[in-house]
């Protein structure tokens, strides 16, 4: 088995940050390589498709919304790896504004070294994040704006 964490700062609130990745189809939200997001089985799994055309699904293993955590297997992708798993969990920040965000995957390799695989989700993990990052700050700045033209 093979693993990797990317954790990200994110200045929101914790429960902010839950409010908008905790959803399990919500990745179209935030994350921009998947536009496309479906769910079946009573919200148990989740097809997505990434930008490039490409489908995965995946399965709701656990939620716990107390924890801000869901872990999630993959059924089906284009990715060289078996026996996946991945947490995403909000944790709260040094602060009361700050969210620190964790996304952990373990998995085994299948036809490519656990380099190989470790940094292809590692990439993911860390881009999604950024993105994150990057819808959260947009909509603070959207926000703000309103707030200082209503006032």
């Amino acid at each position: 088995m093979a693993t990797t964490t990317a954790t990200l700062d994110i200045p929101a609130s914790p429960d902010s940050v839950w409010q908008l990745v905790g959803g399990f189809d919500s990745l179209p939200d935030w994350l921009p390589y998947i536009p496309t997001s479906r769910l079946g089985e009573g919200g148990r799994v989740r097809t997505l498709t990434n930008e490039d055309g490409g489908v995965i699904v995946e399965r709701l293993e656990s939620f716990d919304d107390k924890a801000r955590s869901y872990s999630y297997s993959i059924l089906q992708a284009p990715f060289p790896v078996t026996d996946y798993l991945s947490t995403l969990v909000v944790h709260a920040g040094p602060d009361a504004t700050t969210a620190r965000v964790e996304w952990t995957g373990t998995f085994t390799p299948d036809g490519v070294g656990d380099d190989e695989a470790v940094a292809l989700f590692h990439g993911i993990y860390r881009d999604g994040l950024a993105a994150l990052h990057a819808t959260i700050t947009a909509g603070a700045r959207i926000t703000a704006g309103l707030s200082q033209r209503t006032v």
